[in-house]
């Protein structure tokens, strides 16, 4: 549940506003297919962005306790009024609040001046995925910026979003999570026989409350570091448009491994017959790939390297890097001569995992 709910800032939300929806024509900028172009967010940059889930910095001074900062978002919804008949209401339900109880939004102005825009901020604790609707002078209706949707078995479709480091599956099914697993497992550092030997050390080998007190719930994947849910994250975001290249390709990988093995399931096969996969893929020819779906493996491959390196090393808020693994990782392969570090990634972040004093958190 938020915490409260407060007014957005004014010049954080035109930022954002005149930088990726203020255009003056139709063209699409960031469709990918013929269904996102009949939206307004097809006709926007980067509609992912929306709405903006930002570092939480403190709302009402006398509701906000610095030391709880890390435990939020600042969530910031915003509504873009359409040219003709301009709403005199307009509010937000979900399920982050009670579910039919609109928070309401409040116009944006500029130096004095109307704009269509229409915002408000509110604290909602991270690790967290909700649904939402705009209540717009008593009619619901779901957001046209954001891509992001879910439907309910009613059948009944709404707007979706959520905040740092959730674990929950936002695109990928249980059956492509653990098939990317196992493909990531031979791309990653941490699977050499050095990294294994870190990562038992420093991660691995912690007890649950350890791992919960740095992330409760927070990673599927603790050998490969999280990768995996950073990249359900982004194909959620903003790299949604490459989530049709995983959902054919991970479906090819599973019938290309059903034929080397119909015994066992694809997650579960040898690792062998994983590395021949890699080197076949990474070669651009694979035995019973079907190239009228998909033509090329290794563009593929490229894409999925591109992506784990990126996850295994990102900030872990966006699902990879649990608990500072890669960076410790790095920490401990890059030293100077007199044995200190070269990458002192502790005093780059904020708490928990660093210790940065220039972060209120």
């Amino acid at each position: 549940m938020s915490r409260f709910s407060y007014p957005a800032d004014s010049q954080h939300a035109l930022n954002y506003c005149a930088k990726y929806l203020a255009r003056f024509n139709g063209e699409p900028r960031h469709a990918f297919t013929d269904g996102d172009r009949k939206t307004l967010g097809g006709t926007v940059l980067d509609a992912w962005r929306f709405p903006i889930v930002d570092t939480y910095g403190g709302g009402a001074e006398d509701a906000a306790n610095p030391a709880e900062f890390d435990f939020y978002n600042q969530v910031t919804f915003i509504y873009q009024a359409g040219p003709q008949n301009p709403p005199k209401n307009v509010g937000v339900i979900g399920t982050f609040h009670n579910l039919y109880d609109p928070v309401a939004l409040a116009p944006v102005s500029f130096a004095d001046e109307a704009t269509p825009f229409w915002a408000v901020s509110v604290a909602i604790p991270k690790r967290e995925v909700h649904r939402y609707r705009y209540l717009v002078d008593g009619l619901h209706q779901n957001d046209a910026i954001n891509p992001q949707t879910v439907t309910l078995p009613t059948g009944r479709i709404w707007s979706r979003f959520f905040t740092d480091a959730c674990a929950e599956n936002m695109v990928l099914e249980d059956w492509e999570q653990v098939i990317l697993g196992r493909l990531v497992e031979q791309m990653a550092p941490f699977r050499t026989a050095d990294g294994e030997r870190f990562l038992n050390q420093f991660y691995t080998g912690l007890d649950n409350s350890a791992k919960q007190a740095a992330y409760e719930h927070a990673y599927r994947f603790d050998n490969s570091v999280g990768e995996v849910a950073y990249i359900d994250n982004i194909l959620a975001r903003e790299e949604r448009h490459r989530l049709m290249d995983y959902k054919i390709c991970l479906s090819l990988i599973k019938q290309v491994l059903r034929l080397r093995n119909p015994y066992k399931e694809p997650g579960v096969i040898s690792k062998e017959l994983y590395n021949e996969l890699y080197d076949e893929m990474a070669a651009d020819k694979v035995n019973g790939w079907d190239t009228s779906r998909y033509g090329s493996p290794l563009f593929f491959l490229n894409l999925l390297r591109r992506h784990a390196c990126l996850g295994a090393f990102s900030h872990p808020r966006y699902g990879g890097n649990a608990a500072g693994v890669g960076w410790a990782y790095l920490e401990s392969r890059y030293r100077n001569g007199d044995g200190s570090t070269q990458f002192d990634w502790r005093n780059a972040i904020e708490k928990p995992l660093g210790y940065n004093p220039d972060y209120l958190a």
